[in-house]
């Protein structure tokens, strides 16, 4: 049997997979020096398009699943991964990496959004396995444990991020349903013995279809089931957008990346009721054209392209509604452009740093109102709202650190739904029957409404309260984030309550919202707080309170202790990106910041020296130094062309890294090694630098987006000949 690699790197998509261009050779070249091998697995979105369909390709074009294996392996105790943030494809980002797959000479198929035949099926099945969530569930066979590296947070005080100003007669607010969402029609039921289940949907005139069969529940396992009326949807984007006030912006948040089925939906039909009268007039014909509402505005745009009836209708249809919060207001993208440009995690954090504001269509900043139409979490957000309207921004020189403890192993709850999530087709109800013939769940529902279940498995929840408490003893003040009156977090608390008694501690249980002012009113204190929350929640507040207190959630310690032992290491978010890498395109500056990945890399040789490797040990600890040093310095990527890039930032990390293990006294081997090394890049400093910035300011072709050829990444990456020979 293979012997399990040291530290397994992941290829991933956009601006962190450029980053690895530069940041990989120095680490594979220090790890090296201890004899650790780094080896990497392709989990990007092409990369897994391509591992799906390899019955379309030549035998040169094939590549190994690497998900699958890493699927595999992180079920081992021997697991070392550092998992960079991947693309959580929507709908367009897919058919779009197809495109550029196809242009590349891969003869994949398109993707069929109506399939007509029993190929276009298996097509169309097979790619909607790539879409959304599909790296995370496979990954994560432990819970997360987010929190702010020590450096990391000591820096953010002593340099504070700017602020925007609230003030108590912000008219920025959260709107959500009035009732009828997934919130109000959950029902939930901890299963007492292992049994199988069928989901079955029987319309009003008695005909019965199995939706899903084959479904296996173990004893001890939270079963939830509940739907989303799209009448009472439609109806309140309706209101919504009939009581705006002048001068606010409109905007609609959710996960459209995550909630693969559900979200691109609902996000649907905000576009066709912001735009009820443009397809009054032209929805035959823009129907015609292939255009449906969920592909975003940006999709109708692209197909009506050059027709200047349609342009003008459109055009006029968007001024006569309220004015957008703006993705791009330079580029015109619009809030309801595309579904995965509109992520709730990063979009609401950025409009409550900014003080409640958003960009509107004509560049200006505006309050804005935030439709979150589900009431699962959107409290949480109109509660942080209320709060700074009554107590002015946060203090971040003095605030204390909020870290997480989320239940997401083995695809708990809502973001392991997918499979089990339905548009319903005509009236009826849907059953969740055992195999014994007990209903386990029942409802009622309509055509177009959205039907989900979703479920927790006794032994991450187990591990999950574990893992909270623990963490609480460490850090001093926490709350599990639980609302007695929603069904699945009752069932949760069944658990809870016991575990906590037989521990001999005591943990708050708070709903959403009351924790939220809780947490807020903690941490202004100057106290630090552990956060204990399901998945989705994990999610939101792991961006939130990071981007309010650090400025950014890019700079997270991200461990998964997972469950057979072994270490998932993640390395911050990837929402922005997509910007990063056009700026790099269009002037070679990669503002991506690759703190996350220093501090995952820090925790990942820690794992090692756990396992009994003191190499590994020493790289930690001079791991910890250089990343300390990097922010002491100033060293991180700037914004703008000239100052810091990401290729900077690697040589100081690399310089300080080597300094520090030529300091140490704790392997001789490694000090002899890199003394000479650090003393080169001490040297070398000005030529560096010089190749560094020379390279500055003009295009760069990387061969591709979504699968840039590798060869150019490097020559873009590694521009410095003096840095290159150094390390190797």
């Amino acid at each position: 049997m293979a012997k399990t690699p040291d530290i397994i790197y992941t290829i991933v998509d956009e601006a962190p997979q450029l980053a690895s261009g530069s940041l990989l050779p120095i680490v594979s070249a220090f790890a090296g020096a201890a004899g650790l091998g780094v080896e990497t697995r392709d989990i990007s979105l092409a990369g897994r398009i391509l591992a799906t369909f390899p019955d379309y390709l030549t035998d040169a074009q094939k590549i190994s699943d690497d998900l699958a294996e890493l699927g595999e392996l992180v079920k081992t105790p021997d697991a070392n991964v550092i998992k960079l943030p991947n693309i959580s494809a929507s709908v367009p980002q897919l058919t779009a990496a197809i495109k550029e797959l196809q242009d590349q000479g891969y003869k994949l198929p398109d993707y069929p959004y109506e399939p007509s035949n029993d190929t276009e099926k298996d097509v169309r099945a097979r790619y909607d396995t790539i879409k959304g969530s599909a790296v995370n569930p496979v990954l994560r066979e432990g819970n997360s444990d987010r929190r702010s590296a020590k450096a990391v947070k000591n820096y953010a005080m002593k340099h504070p991020h700017s602020m925007g100003e609230w003030t108590a007669d912000s008219k920025t607010t959260v709107a959500s349903m009035p009732g009828n969402d997934f919130f109000a029609n959950e029902t939930s039921a901890t299963i007492a013995e292992a049994t199988g289940a069928k989901i079955v949907f029987t319309a009003t005139d008695g005909t019965e279809t199995v939706l899903k069969s084959g479904l296996s529940y173990k004893a001890g396992e939270i079963v939830d089931a509940t739907f989303l009326s799209v009448a009472t949807l439609r109806d309140f984007i309706k209101a919504e957008v009939a009581s705006m006030e002048p001068g606010v912006l409109f905007s609609v948040h959710m996960k459209a990346t995550m909630m693969k089925v559900s979200d691109p939906i609902i996000f649907g039909h905000f576009v066709s009721v912001y735009l009820e009268d443009f397809l009054a007039k032209h929805g035959d014909t823009v129907t015609a054209l292939g255009f449906n509402p969920n592909a975003g505005i940006g999709d109708l745009e692209t197909r009506i392209k050059g027709n200047a009836e349609l342009e003008a209708d459109l055009k006029a249809a968007l001024a006569a509604k309220p004015p957008m919060y703006m993705v791009n207001s330079d580029k015109g993208i619009t809030n309801l452009h595309v579904s995965s440009d509109v992520i709730i995690d990063a979009s609401m954090p950025a409009v409550i740093r900014a003080g409640g504001i958003g960009w509107g269509p004509d560049g200006k900043a505006a309050d804005t109102k935030c439709c979150i139409p589900d009431n699962s979490y959107a409290g949480v957000y109109d509660e942080t709202i209320a709060y700074f309207k009554e107590t002015g921004k946060l203090d971040v020189t003095s605030c204390g650190a909020v870290s997480n403890v989320g239940l997401m192993a083995q695809k708990a709850e809502e973001y392991g739904s997918h499979p089990t999530t339905f548009e319903m087709t005509g009236n009826g109800k849907v059953e969740i029957i055992l195999d014994n013939g007990t209903v386990l769940h029942s409802h009622n529902v309509e055509t177009g409404d959205i039907w989900r279940s979703a479920t927790a498995k006794k032994e991450p929840i187990l591990d999950w309260i574990k893992l909270g408490i623990n963490r609480t003893k460490a850090t001093g003040l926490a709350a599990f984030w639980l609302d007695a009156n929603r069904a699945h977090d009752a069932e949760l608390i069944k658990y809870v309550t016991p575990a906590l008694k037989e521990a001999g501690i005591e943990i708050p249980i708070m709903a959403p919202r009351e924790a939220t002012r809780f947490t807020f009113e903690e941490m202004r204190k100057g106290n630090d707080v552990v956060t204990i929350t399901g998945n989705v929640l994990r999610d939101y507040l792991t961006d939130l309170f990071p981007i309010l207190e650090l400025g950014t959630s890019a700079k997270m310690l991200s461990i998964v202790s997972l469950m057979q032992g072994g270490g998932l290491f993640e390395t911050g978010a990837g929402g922005s990106a997509p910007k990063h890498v056009q700026q790099l395109v269009e002037e070679n500056h990669l503002r991506w910041d690759s703190l996350g990945e220093f501090c995952a890399l820090g925790e990942s040789f820690k794992f090692l020296a756990d396992k009994g490797n003191a190499k590994a040990g020493v790289l930690a600890e001079a791991v910890e130094d250089a990343t300390q040093k990097v922010l002491e310095n100033g060293n991180s990527p700037e914004r703008k062309i000239g100052a810091p890039d990401n290729r900077s930032s690697h040589y100081w990390f690399a310089r300080y890294w080597a300094q520090a293990l030529a300091a140490q006294e704790g392997d001789a081997a490694l000090k002899a090694h890199f003394t000479p090394i650090a003393k080169a890049l001490v040297n070398g400093e000005a030529a560096i630098l010089a190749e560094l910035q020379a390279a500055e300011g003009k295009p760069v072709d990387l061969g591709g987006y979504y699968h840039a050829d590798p060869a150019k990444v490097a020559a873009v990456m590694r521009p410095s000949a003096t840095l290159n020979t150094i390390i190797g």
